[in-house]
């Protein structure tokens, strides 16, 4: 073996980057629903208190003189409450029915009729919390910090850019990957 050939062909691997990508597609819906709790909702449920008490202290330290603090406190907290319900009702209602229809096991009625409806409400409170993350970037200025910022604002303005990401890929994966399968499970177990 050309020893020459085999560090151009090392070289060249080394020059393309790695990309892994998951295709959550071929995930089936239970199994999908388990890493939405387990990854996106237990990254909610950890920052939601971390990021409150940044927001609150800067707005608290920082609010006369950028009053822009204020409101990104006031909505932050509303987002954190909407978020804390939304995913309550998707842990104890929702995924649990979701994974029995992946299980075959969906033969008693929901109490909410079909999967169609507790989506419906899902997708329109995804809405509403893209509107208030929206409001939190717009806000912040696309999450840049001031010239006078102090560490403790970048590191908010940093958590917030991090957290709407994961708020973006988490709703993704539920609006656009769960919830049609859970539809289509649903009509197939209906159908049969």
């Amino acid at each position: 073996i050309d020893a020459a050939l085999v560090e151009q062909a090392l070289s060249a691997l080394q020059q393309q980057p790695t990309v892994l990508q998951t295709n959550y597609q071929d995930w089936s819906a239970d199994f999908l629903a388990d890493y939405i709790v387990n990854r996106h909702h237990a990254y909610v449920h950890k920052a939601i208190p971390e990021i409150t008490s940044f927001a609150e202290k800067v707005a608290r330290v920082h609010g006369k003189r950028h009053p822009e603090t204020l409101e990104i406190f006031y909505n932050w907290q509303a987002l954190a409450s909407e978020l804390t319900l939304h995913l309550l009702k998707e842990e104890n209602i929702l995924f649990p029915y979701i994974k029995q229809l992946a299980n075959h096991n969906g033969n008693m009625p929901p109490p909410f009729g079909t999967v169609q409806n507790p989506i419906r409400m899902m997708e329109m409170e995804h809405e509403d919390a893209g509107e208030l993350m929206h409001t939190i970037r717009t806000l912040s200025s696309d999450f840049t910090p001031p010239e006078d910022a102090c560490t403790t604002y970048r590191v908010l303005f940093s958590f917030l850019a991090e957290f709407e990401a994961d708020l973006h890929e988490h709703i993704h994966l539920e609006n656009n990957i769960l919830f049609p399968k859970a539809i289509e499970l649903e009509a197939n177990q209906i159908i049969k």
